[in-house]
């Protein structure tokens, strides 16, 4: 008779290996999906700085983004992203923005022993995932960042599909938490009754068993949007208590003050350094990053 549990394991391969390697070729798939979904963007920001600094060919400028977002600690999408949607330099000469401070980054209380100026943009987005999901007892939730030329992308998550990471990749309207962006405040959706929930994205919310979804938006102090996390919660209409909105508040406000800073500073830095390279390398060759070269 068949197996009712599922195939049973290979000879001499235990179950739990199996299982460890479908996790490492679904990590292997999602990552190139996800290499699939930002190559238009990281080619976009290869042809203007390929065309703003007269470089030889897309390669040069390709090595010359990701030798700096490597010296920086950012992922090339993020760098890319801010080629793209930061207005050119005014002068070619100079800074790319001058007159520029350096400010402080703010308090990040749910990280403590860690460094605001130091940590790492995805420990800090891991953890404000992590915080938010421990002190409501959430069994799933997910992060998205705002992309100005896409929307909210998803960055990090827990308990969800990858069906679900796949359709929920990039959102731009349709869902609580671009509501959520939008209206820049907290918003709770019954997602079975839900007007402003689209019907594919009720479907894909459903069948990962979340019912009730709390989208908490990420301001800057200036009230700009910059990012929102999302609690799945699987009863109907399945409300937080006093303490735990007050929570996610606080968590919210600590994490957009942060990521604010990080944009206006960290991802900044990063794009003086394309512009004072790219200036000095103009018409020149690059010499390619190797291993032991890239910073």
């Amino acid at each position: 008779m068949p197996n009712p549990t599922g195939p049973a394991p290979m000879d001499g391969e235990p179950s739990d290996a199996r299982q460890e390697e479908l996790d490492r070729l679904q990590r292997e798939v999602r990552d190139l999906r996800a290499k699939v979904r930002t190559h238009p963007l990281i080619s976009l920001a290869q042809g203007i700085v390929q065309e703003r600094y007269r470089l030889p060919d897309a390669q040069s400028a390709f090595d010359l983004m990701k030798r700096c977002s490597q010296r920086h600690n950012l992922k090339l999408r993020v760098l890319a992203s801010a080629v793209v949607s930061v207005p050119r330099p005014d002068d070619d000469r100079g800074l790319w923005f001058p007159g520029r401070s350096d400010r402080r980054p703010p308090a990040l209380r749910f990280l403590p022993g860690h460094r605001p100026d130091k940590v790492n943009r995805s420990t800090v987005l891991k953890q404000v995932l992590h915080q938010a999901l421990d002190c409501t007892g959430a069994p799933m939730g997910d992060l998205q960042t705002v992309e100005p030329p896409v929307g909210l992308r998803m960055e990090q998550h827990r308990g969800l599909s990858e069906e679900f990471l796949d359709f929920f990749a990039v959102v731009d309207e349709g869902t609580s938490c671009s509501l959520a962006a939008r209206r820049r405040v907290r918003v709770a959706s019954d997602v079975a009754s839900d007007p402003t929930v689209s019907e594919p994205a009720r479907e894909m919310i459903l069948s990962v068993g979340s019912r009730t979804t709390h989208s908490t938006p990420m301001l800057s102090p200036a009230g700009r949007t910059v990012g929102v996390f999302s609690l799945h919660l699987p009863r109907e209409n399945q409300d937080l208590t006093r303490a735990q909105a007050t929570a996610m508040d606080a968590i919210a406000v600590q994490a957009g003050r942060w990521l604010d800073w990080h944009q206006r500073t960290i991802v900044l830095n990063a794009l003086e350094d394309v512009h004072r390279y790219g200036t000095a390398l103009r018409g020149t060759p690059i010499r390619r990053p190797t291993d032991d070269s890239a910073g």
